[in-house]
């Protein structure tokens, strides 16, 4: 059966197919609508796969390494920047081993389209001492989820799978297999007692993972994802990695004229590595994100060939790769392009029409003017386009959660006044231990919570702590006299402005929640509610 899908749809599809019983993820473009593809799923849902969106990314690894545990199939999503955030369990997963299969889906975005960094997520998983699988295409992606649960299972490891922006989200054919697997029954074939890291029991296992390598590797060599292909021309060989590999083809439609090495399963196969660099006396590294595999082939290559790619200039160091950086790099001349248009102006991201963020910074710049040396630490989410003209608001923009810590710390230094402001989906990810800090230290800043009902930025999915946030600030111990609510729009403005300034003027710690349901989800909601009517 044939199906045109996104490679992040083809990686969903395969997942449900290879009998997963679990998603659990963070919104994050490249990364979005792989779990948003298994939640509108019809056999996802028949098959009652859990779907539900977790609070930040170490929530949602921490809950697939336990139905692993459990003998089952768990799937966990994010981007880059979300495997920081779940460093610690998926490190940690290495050493504590699974049982049913385990893939971390991590979506790097080089050129950052959406993200704070380029960074390159197969350095983790060198460190942590896992395979990683990195497809080519959108059928090897969906062929690959199959493997890498097979594999987990296999060898009682997580497997990382990595994909960039474009292998996310661009389309193409792709069989599927008519009848999907079965899901694993729940099983204790597991020891338990790995699964406890005091250190009497983490020594063994780091042995064990240790000691694991040589077949990893091994099995990277004989892995059909990796594949050496022989050529007559010999003054040229060519390592490329997951979609540089797509690229490579794009360059020789009738064949490529020198030797390549296909890489898309990790550790790097050394052993193929070597077998090019005595045949050939050039080798050309095509990857994309950092020179990954550059670094490593510089410390293991025999002989005398000349090793070039991103470190020597061929390629760039920064952005995505494209065909026609492939083509420059070998010399081939680039494809036809259109000039752009002179008269086409630039136009920046801005906040939308309505939005309860406009009225947010318009009152709280409105207070600003009294107080000069103020400074405003933001976040991450739509309302970081505050930063931009007209508004000019915010001076920082760090990781997600990250305002409310660095407001403490310049308080903490003897500034004033300090304000902070999240979004709602971004106070429950990681901005809720940062205000237990500053109200257990009675800190002196300004917190604003502007709570638009949703994680907007990434498309409207649920936000975790909707209407519950009075409540989860009092549970960490906000008073209710400095925790107020107000709703964001124009009429509104003169008590905003007053809340604000009250706040900022009290030396303690205080919260504003400004309340208003983003725009998009809203005009949504009333287009389902219409509907509904409709069918009545």
């Amino acid at each position: 059966m044939k199906k045109l899908l996104l490679g992040d749809e083809a990686i969903a599809q395969g997942a449900i197919d290879a009998g997963l019983s679990g998603v659990y993820a963070y919104p994050g473009t490249p990364s979005t609508e792989i779990t948003e593809y298994i939640q509108g799923s019809k056999m996802a849902q028949e098959r009652g796969i859990h779907s539900r969106w977790s609070t930040n990314e170490k929530t949602a690894m921490e809950q697939a390494l336990g139905m692993s545990y459990m003998g089952k199939r768990a799937l966990v999503c994010m981007k880059h920047v979300g495997l920081n955030v779940c460093a610690d369990p998926f490190v940690n997963s290495a050493m504590t081993g699974t049982n049913g299969g385990l893939v971390v889906l991590v979506a790097d975005d080089p050129s950052m389209h959406s993200s704070q960094d380029e960074q390159d997520s197969r350095f983790y998983a060198k460190f942590a001492m896992i395979p990683t699988f990195e497809p080519s295409n959108q059928q090897e992606a969906y062929d690959m989820m199959a493997v890498a649960f097979d594999y987990s299972e296999r060898i009682h490891l997580p497997i990382l799978m990595r994909v960039t922006t474009r292998m996310a989200h661009s389309r193409a054919v792709v069989n599927v297999v008519e009848t999907p697997r079965e899901q694993n029954e729940i099983n204790f074939n597991a020891k338990a007692s790995d699964w406890v890291l005091l250190p009497a029991f983490a020594r063994k296992r780091n042995d064990v993972v240790t000691a694991q390598q040589a077949q990893l590797e091994h099995d990277a060599v004989i892995s059909p994802y990796n594949e050496y292909i022989d050529a007559v021309d010999r003054s040229l060989g060519i390592i490329a990695s997951g979609i540089a590999f797509n690229y490579l083809n794009e360059c020789f439609p009738e064949g490529c004229p020198f030797p390549v090495l296909k890489i898309s399963q990790y550790p790097l196969p050394k052993e193929l590595v070597q077998k090019m660099a005595v045949e050939c006396k050039r080798i050309l590294i095509a990857e994309e994100g950092q020179p990954f595999i550059e670094d490593i082939v510089r410390g293991v290559m025999p002989g005398t060939a000349e090793i070039q790619g991103k470190l020597t200039g061929e390629l760039p160091r920064t952005g995505e790769l494209t065909p026609d950086l492939m083509k420059k790099a070998l010399g081939l001349p680039a494809s036809d392009t259109f000039e752009p248009c002179a008269d086409v102006v630039s136009r920046p991201p801005a906040l939308c029409k309505g939005c309860g963020h406009r009225d947010v910074y318009t009152a709280l710049n409105e207070v600003l003017r009294d107080y000069p040396n103020a400074r405003v630490f933001g976040d991450i989410g739509c309302y970081t386009l505050g930063f931009l003209p007209p508004y000019k608001a915010i001076h920082s923009c760090v990781d997600m959660g990250a305002s409310i810590g660095m407001a403490k710390g310049a308080a903490d230094a003897g500034h004033w006044p300090s304000i902070a402001i999240i979004g709602d989906s971004t106070f429950t990810h990681s901005g809720m231990t940062g205000l237990l800090d500053a109200i257990n230290e009675e800190s002196d800043i300004t917190v604003i919570i502007s709570d638009n009902l949703t994680t907007a930025m990434t498309g409207g999915q649920d936000s975790a702590g909707t209407n519950k946030f009075e409540a989860i600030c009092r549970g960490l111990g906000m008073s209710d006299e400095h925790l107020k609510v107000v709703n964001p729009i124009p009429k509104n403005m003169p008590e905003i402005t007053q809340t604000i300034r009250e706040e900022i003027e009290y030396h303690g710690v205080s919260v504003i929640i400004p309340r208003r349901e983003c725009m998009q989800t809203l005009q949504r909601h009333l287009k389902q509610k219409r509907a509904k009517e409709a069918n009545k």
